[in-house]
């Protein structure tokens, strides 16, 4: 059995029993279930609709509606463990392009950051590129960027409250870095982060990182090494992401999310989120509004 998920931004509910009505008459599914009404709908079909040829042109065309289609299997839903991209996912910034502005570098940063998203340029080289135009920052930039400048994704608190309150592991995995990796899984409640450290001295950035790097690879390590750690397999984890360098780690999931995702990134991936907001996750696994927790 599969589950397809019609779901749109709680900010602006625009899912109606009409849309519903017709997309299940299309895909031949049984009878609807509103997790939340207006926002998110779901029903069963017997077959993958992923396969069928309408599958395409009816997606593209909720899409142009702000309703986001999807599909998954039945069976195993719920996830044991919730691995997280920060940067543009569970915040609404780019960390180092912040700090790229306190420096004076925020375009030459900015556009190195949108390549590397892209898959344009390979993520080490692109992040010593950028780490490397900050040197000289005073370390206290990161306090104060953290304070004035990041701000939780909509959300990101009730997405990690309720995995959490349903015995899930939850974990913050960025190719950015610790020193904002922390705070912030703090305050959303995660269970452990895992992100680059900038070298510091004197109290100012070297415009270096430490090794090792953690990047596309290593995203995909702490996913498995988390679930060899709860004897489990990393088809129980649900892992959300937008750049090029969560493709591996969202294809290493049971469920990886495309979330406002950039076009290579929404292009090979199975689930696509470009409306809903973190609560999608929730939605994808069958929660209901009334059980979310925060």
């Amino acid at each position: 059995m599969f589950v397809v998920s019609l779901l749109t931004a709680p900010a602006a509910p625009r899912l109606d029993g009409a849309a519903v009505a017709r997309v299940r008459r299309t895909l031949g599914g049984g009878a609807p279930r509103w997790l939340m009404p207006g926002v998110a709908a779901e029903f069963e079909t017997a077959a993958d609709p992923r396969r069928t040829p309408d599958w395409p042109q009816l997606r593209a065309g909720l899409q142009s509606a702000g309703i986001d289609l999807n599909a998954l299997p039945a069976a195993g839903r719920r996830k044991r463990i919730l691995i997280a991209d920060m940067d543009s996912t569970m915040i609404g910034q780019e960390c180092i392009d912040e700090l790229a502005a306190c420096a004076g570098v925020g375009p030459e940063v900015a556009a190195i950051t949108a390549r590397a998203m892209n898959g344009e340029l390979d993520f080490e080289s692109a992040l010593a590129a950028r780490v490397a135009l900050l040197a000289g920052l005073p370390e206290a930039a990161v306090a104060r960027v953290l304070a004035a400048r990041i701000t939780d994704a909509p959300g990101a608190r009730t997405l990690v409250a309720t995995m959490r309150a349903a015995g899930a592991r939850t974990a913050l995995v960025s190719g950015g870095f610790t020193a904002f990796t922390g705070p912030v899984a703090a305050r959303q409640g995660f269970h452990e982060h895992h992100a680059n450290r900038l070298e510091v001295a004197d109290g100012r950035l070297t415009g270096r990182v430490l090794p090792p790097v953690l990047g596309r690879a290593a995203k995909v390590a702490a996913l498995e090494a988390i679930a060899a750690r709860l004897g489990i397999g990393p088809e129980a984890a649900i892992a959300v992401g937008d750049g090029a360098n969560d493709l591996a780690m969202l294809a290493r999931a049971g469920a990886g999310v495309a979330l406002h995702a950039k076009p290579v990134v929404a292009a090979a991936s199975d689930i696509v989120v470009n409306h809903g907001d973190l609560t999608a996750l929730l939605f994808l696994q069958g929660y209901s509004r009334d059980a979310f927790a925060g």
